[in-house]
């Protein structure tokens, strides 16, 4: 089992960054690649965002965050981080990070075994 927390949400306005951080407990987290997703209000599915390899040198971006979001980890504290820069009101959102013993290219939502509870972030125009 592998334990996930999310902090580090809020509320700012658009342009503005953010730094979400996931701790992870339990089984040894630096096992897994890890992911951030979000939920929209009122959306059914979860959308990708991001995710980052076993060793941190690989990460993979949603085109609609490509260029303003960077996902890190630092397996020393079993902690992965999203920095969100340039917010727009199109990423307010639930957060979510999620693990999985896929290759991150290639994992489907399915395939990321543990969730955390997630962090609103609501980006204001």
């Amino acid at each position: 089992q592998v334990q996930l927390v999310e902090s580090g949400g809020g509320l700012v306005q658009a342009g503005g960054s953010l730094r979400l951080s996931c701790a992870a407990s339990g089984r040894t987290s630096s096992s897994y690649a890890m992911g951030w997703f979000r939920q929209a209000a009122g959306k059914e599915e979860r959308e990708f965002v991001a995710a980052i390899s076993l060793s941190g040198s690989n990460s993979y971006y949603a085109d609609s965050v490509k260029g303003r979001f960077a996902i890190s980890r630092d397996n020393a504290k079993n902690t992965v981080y999203l920095q969100m820069n340039s917010l727009k009101t199109e990423d307010t959102a639930v957060y979510y990070c999620a693990t999985t013993q896929w290759p991150p290219t290639i994992a489907t939502i399915e395939q990321y075994d543990y969730w955390g509870q997630g962090t609103q972030v609501t980006v204001s125009s």
